[in-house]
């Protein structure tokens, strides 16, 4: 373990008094790795960032969230995922329809793995 996630280990642990407010901690953690993930494919679909005045007479903008629950391995979840005006976002991460995360929050690990070797190598 790195320095830096032993701090955030350090810090994340100091508010869980038992393991329940561990599991708690990591749905949460989940729920926003997700979110921000969703947040950023909605970003690479209209080709900006969320308000940029690049947005403005683009003609497809944000247009709020619609709410889906996840089965995971750590129990149900409920995300908001971004929409688009024109409603031709399609995320990639989960798809429309999906409710269970089919072994998701492994592939996330593994992509935090690969982001981390790339940035050891640097």
């Amino acid at each position: 373990m790195h320095e830096k996630e032993r701090e955030l280990v350090g810090l994340l642990a100091k508010q869980c008094k038992d393991i329940g407010d561990v599991q708690s901690l990591l749905k949460n953690l989940f729920k926003g790795t997700i979110e921000e993930m969703l947040e950023a494919e909605m970003d690479d679909h209209l080709r900006y960032e969320k308000h940029s005045p690049n947005g403005d007479g683009s003609g497809n903008s944000r247009n709020g969230y619609n709410k889906k629950t996840l089965k995971t391995e750590l129990g149900e979840t409920e995300i908001r995922i971004p929409r688009d005006r024109n409603g031709k976002c399609n995320p990639h991460l989960i798809p429309k329809y999906q409710t269970k995360t089919d072994d998701l929050e492994n592939r996330i690990i593994a992509i935090e793995a690969v982001k981390k070797s790339v940035y050891l190598a640097i």
